[in-house]
């Protein structure tokens, strides 16, 4: 997976186009992600012992990794990156246009 947990990505295509966030979590196997505060979903909960309330629940919903693009932290525009190596052999991403390390 090129996007991480914790990166900042902005989302590129969809109804919340546009929005950036950080992202909470990635589901390798579908090649999801989940966004904070994008592809929000409401769920109509029944009251239980655990919410005796109930209620409208707002959650985050996943998202195709193809509709969300990293965003520099350094020159904070989003951005497509490369493969860099550090002094020491190990890889990091790269920023294409800043030319910066994203991963510190």
């Amino acid at each position: 997976m090129r996007i991480k947990k914790g990166d900042k990505v902005e989302v590129i295509a969809g109804k919340d186009k546009g929005k950036r966030g950080k992202v909470l979590s990635v589901i390798p196997k579908e090649e999801r992600v989940i966004v904070e505060g994008v592809n929000i979903l409401h769920r109509h909960m029944r009251p239980t012992q655990d919410m005796p309330q109930g209620g409208i629940i707002e959650n985050e919903g996943s998202i195709h990794l193809s509709n969300v693009q990293l965003v520099c932290p350094r020159c904070d525009e989003r951005t497509r990156f490369a493969a860099g190596y550090l002094d020491d052999g190990s890889k990091v991403r790269v920023c294409k246009k800043c030319g910066e390390d994203i991963d510190k």
